[in-house]
C-alpha cells in the first residue's frame, strides 16, 4: 500500500511540473511583444550565425554573419532571403516559419501537446500541422524559445539555436520592411 501511495505521489508531482512548465511557457510568450537573439542556424552541416529579431505576429529580421551579407526578412505576408547576388521571395505560409512566428498557433499548441525534458535543462514540443514536423525548444529557468528543428521548403533538416535572448524592447518599425531585388 505504501508503495502505491508513493508511486501515485511521485506522479501527481511529475504531472504537476509538467503542467507548471506549460503555464510558465504560455504565459512567458504570452508576455512577449517581440525578442532579440543571436543563432546559430544548422542546415544540412552547413554552420551560419547570426542576430534576428521576432515581432508577432510572423515578423522576423535576420542578419547573417556572411561576407555576402545574407539577410532573412518576413513583413508578416511574405518571405525574402536576399545576399548579394541572389534574391529569393516567398509567400510566408508556405513556410515552416509561418508556424513557428505566429504566437497564438503555438499557444494553441503547447496547451493540447505532451511536453518532453531533454539533458533536464529544454522542454520540448513537437508539432505536426500542414505536412511540416516542427520541435521547438524552450529553456526550462527562463520559459524563453531557444530553438527549434524543422525541414525547409527545400527538403533540407534546419536546426536553429538561439542565444542571449532580449525581449521586448524598442524595434524600428520599418525593420520589417520586404529589402528590393538586386
Amino acid at each position: 500500500m505504501f508503495r502505491y501511495a508513493c508511486f501515485l505521489f511521485f506522479l501527481l508531482l511529475a504531472s504537476n511540473c509538467f503542467a507548471s512548465n506549460k503555464k510558465n511557457i504560455i504565459a512567458n510568450l504570452k508576455n512577449t511583444q517581440n525578442f532579440n537573439f543571436d543563432f546559430e542556424q544548422n542546415i544540412n552541416g552547413k554552420i551560419e550565425k547570426g542576430n534576428c529579431v521576432i515581432e508577432y505576429p510572423k515578423k522576423i529580421y535576420c542578419e547573417y554573419d556572411l561576407s555576402n551579407k545574407k539577410i532573412l526578412v518576413s513583413n508578416g505576408k511574405s518571405l525574402v532571403i536576399k545576399t548579394i547576388s541572389s534574391y529569393y521571395r516567398y509567400p510566408l505560409d508556405k513556410t515552416p516559419l509561418n508556424l513557428i512566428l505566429d504566437k497564438s498557433f503555438l499557444i494553441e499548441k503547447i496547451y493540447k501537446l505532451n511536453e518532453r525534458i531533454i539533458d533536464d535543462n529544454y522542454i520540448n514540443f513537437t508539432i505536426k500541422e500542414e505536412n511540416n514536423e516542427i520541435n521547438i525548444f524552450f529553456d526550462k529557468n527562463t520559459f524563453n524559445l531557444i530553438g527549434w528543428q524543422n525541414t525547409d521548403i527545400y527538403q533540407n533538416f534546419n536546426i536553429t539555436f538561439l542565444s542571449l535572448v532580449k525581449k521586448n524592447e524598442m524595434i524600428s518599425k520599418n525593420l520589417f520592411l520586404l529589402p528590393a531585388q538586386n
